[in-house]
């Protein structure tokens, strides 16, 4: 199948003119509609569009290539469009795109279409053709361009597998490689491509195995792990490792095999790899060779935990605010009794609902956090024993920051006595995953926590109520800055705990000043991060700025949990940012005189809230000032 037999003239726009990146896809599936290659043009137009959301098709150089597989189309296909003035894309470079592909896939298990299109995304990175197109004048000449390049191609893939039979000398390096995107469709591709190209400029021999969505091609043997040099894995997705154990390996995303292949290849051929073994542990070689950065590899550990935490953040998050929501329309709050406010949430019996169900997830959240850190390090025995470890920060005094510990604990406790147990004889093996490790593993967690980890973060919590039952009568605005602080500290830990009971028992003292304090330092973290996920977009993962909005949410009903995720991520920088803000909005709070009669609820209790537009004023001031101090400390996200 040739290119030219997926696109049709009809289907292609040479002098396209779009205002944005919604225009300009919508455009792009009208023109691909009238091939009449799609039998429910709207489903597919949904299609593009989720495909889009999950991460740009900008790839670069001023090219896209959007896609869709779709119940919604009857036969593969193409379309085209050059847009001479180019139109914002949010491609991965940043800059404008100006010749797209749109490509339609039927949702079969024929993916006979997806060799084309793998074609079509290597010529694409040639400047040459991509120029020829970009200045055709006429859809025959565009298409002439496409008919061309396709035939050169198809010519040098053949010289080159005649060359690749003939250079086989036993002093060339032999160099593997695996490639693979999450989509599977045009980096995949591009990166075997680069690869190749870059290997033939450097004199050595590579095969290159592409795990496309059309299953993996060009599979490596056992014959051919054995006698190669050193393995490139360049991928997004999970690619067996077990069969490159004892080989020289160097792992890193898909995107490296496409713009750093010579190095990539060099570093290959001077041995300077690591040497990979099944457990997944990398050692330095003699040849020079380094092993992952100890950095590096905790901010993995720890970001395989987040990403599963997140989602019980963010569905639990939600639906506690809903139960506020419910509860903040169906009762008078200033007909309530003390007692009535604390139950702010589950007063009405359609709020309790959705409070205990969001209740629920949030109770998952942090062994999940801890229980996939650990399997991060010590593979599916870590996940028991972290969750375990979690499940007692969470039900005791260390909240997240315990949870981290025992995720990290966890998994490094696996993995001794996976290296106490490896002495074993080998009539053994199957007992370990299903009795030795979560046997002992479980035990000596438990035991870590409850009298390591738990007793020292317990005393502190009492030193700080005691401190802050001695400052009742200290300055106001100082008090005020120091409980809004707190509340950022560890984000529902026991020094949040701590400023949150002070302010509690302090309502029925009648200091409603203290609690609007602190209720407002528990505001600002989720929504300053939700800020700065959309005013410091480069600070922040592509995971990291979807969820940045939910905070919005959360914070303004005094979830301060919703900020849990990215607290873990990089703690070093934004709890500071958001201790900074907070205490910034407890003290201005209290310099307005504000108060706060209810324990809990956001926005959703503002009817007693004493001076309330200086207490909204006082929460964005704090909010802004850890936004930018957001901006300012974290690190720019390299794509």
């Amino acid at each position: 199948m040739k290119i030219r037999e997926l696109l049709s003239e009809e289907s292609i726009e040479l002098q396209g003119a779009a205002a944005g990146k919604k225009e300009a896809l919508d455009q792009m599936v009208d023109l691909m509609a009238k091939s009449g290659k799609i039998n429910d043009v709207e489903t597919y137009r949904k299609g593009v569009y989720a495909r889009e959301e999950e991460s740009t098709t900008g790839i670069g150089e001023g090219i896209a290539i959007p896609h869709c597989k779709s119940n919604a189309v009857t036969k593969p296909g193409l379309a085209a469009m050059v847009i001479p003035e180019g139109v914002d894309f949010d491609a991965l470079d940043g800059e404008k795109v100006n010749l797209i592909f749109l490509i339609a896939a039927p949702n079969t298990e024929d993916n006979v279409h997806l060799d084309v299109l793998s074609k079509l995304s290597v010529l694409l990175m040639d400047e040459y053709f991509t120029g020829s197109l970009r200045n055709a004048k006429t859809v025959e000449e565009f298409l002439k361009v496409i008919d061309k390049a396709e035939e050169e191609k198809d010519e040098a893939e053949n010289k080159k597998i005649v060359e690749q039979n003939k250079n086989s000398a036993e002093n060339q390096k032999f160099i593997l490689a695996v490639t693979g995107c999450p989509t599977g469709i045009a980096h995949t591709y591009m990166a075997a491509e680069s690869l190749e190209k870059k290997a033939k400029e450097l004199g050595c021999r590579i095969k290159v195995e592409t795990r496309g969505s059309g299953g993996a091609k060009n599979v490596l043997t056992k014959s051919e792990i054995n006698e190669a040099d050193c393995i490139i894995v360049a991928a997004d997705t999970q690619v067996p490792m077990d069969r490159f154990d004892g080989k020289q390996v160097i792992q890193c995303k898909v995107a490296d095999g496409i713009s750093k292949a010579e190095e990539l290849l060099t570093k290959a051929m001077n041995g300077q790899a690591s040497v990979y073994h099944g457990n997944g542990k990398a050692e330095a070689t003699e040849d020079g060779g380094e092993s992952d950065s100890i950095g590096h590899q905790i901010y993995k550990n720890l970001m395989n935990g987040v990403s599963h935490m997140l989602p019980f953040v963010v569905g639990g998050g939600i639906l506690i605010a809903i139960a506020f929501l419910i509860d903040g329309f169906s009762v008078d709050l200033n007909s309530l009794s003390l007692e009535e406010r604390g139950n702010f949430g589950t007063i009405t019996s359609f709020a309790a609902m959705f409070k205990q169900i969001g209740d629920a997830a949030f109770g998952f959240m942090l062994p999940i956090l801890a229980g996939f850190i650990a399997m991060s390090i010590a593979d599916r025995p870590g996940l028991a024993v972290g969750f375990v470890g979690g499940s007692i920060a969470a039900g005791g005094t260390s909240g997240f920051l315990g949870a981290l510990a025992a995720g990290f604990l966890a998994g490094y406790v696996v993995k001794l006595l996976k290296k106490i147990f490896d002495k074993l004889p080998d009539s053994l093996e199957g007992l370990k995953p299903v009795l030795l490790y979560p046997l002992f593993g479980i035990l000596i967690i438990g035991l870590i926590m409850t009298y390591l980890v738990e007793p020292p973060i317990g005393g502190l919590n009492t030193l700080i109520n005691n401190g802050l039952n001695s400052m009742n009568g200290a300055s106001a605005v100082l008090l005020g800055a120091l409980l809004g602080g707190m509340m950022s500290v560890d984000m529902g830990g026991p020094v949040n705990k701590a400023a949150y009971v002070f302010g509690t028992a302090s309502i029925a003292a009648g200091n409603y000043n203290i609690m609007a304090a602190v209720m407002i330092g528990g505001m600002v973290p989720p929504i300053a991060i939700a800020l700065a996920t959309l005013f410091f977009k480069n600070k922040f993962t592509a995971e990291e700025r979807k969820a940045g909005p939910t905070n919005f949410i959360m914070g303004l009903s005094f979830i301060t949990e919703g900020a849990i995720p990215f607290a873990a991520a990089d703690p070093l920088r934004v709890l500071p940012a958001c201790v900074a803000g907070a205490a910034v909005s407890g003290a201005l709070s209290m310099a307005f005189h504000c108060t706060l009669m209810a324990p809990h609820g956001g926005i959703f209790v503002f009817l007693t809230v004493g001076n309330p537009l200086m207490y909204l004023i006082a929460l964005a001031v704090g909010s802004a000032v850890s936004c930018v101090l957001l901006g300012v400390l974290k690190k720019e996200i390299h794509k």
